[in-house]
């Protein structure tokens, strides 16, 4: 199955490492974004690996959980779009 990262989900990863780098620990902001891309490969062999998103109660919404951030996905019939990586402790908004 293929995964594409959404222009939304790839400014949330920029941001993630902006963050850390302004906090002066640009290793942590580097190790959560390869850390995170690697989870988001696992999709391709298993796209319901991640949870129903309970804002939307929807079967083809979903996230997978890597704290503190949630990856939210839309799982379709040949693809895979991943929409936000978004900290867990903000409303979650869609671009």
């Amino acid at each position: 199955m293929k995964v594409c990262l959404t222009d939304s989900a790839m400014n949330d990863l920029k941001e993630l490492h902006r963050y850390y780098e302004e906090q002066l620990v640009p290793q942590v902001g580097q190790r959560f974004v390869a850390e995170i891309l690697d989870r988001i490969e696992t999709l391709s062999d298993n796209p319901d690996i991640g949870r129903i998103v309970p804002e939307f109660t929807t079967e083809n919404v979903r996230e997978l959980i890597h704290k503190p951030y949630r990856v939210v996905y839309l799982r379709e019939l040949s693809s895979i779009f991943i929409i936000r990586v978004w900290r867990s402790e903000r409303v979650l908004e869609f671009p």
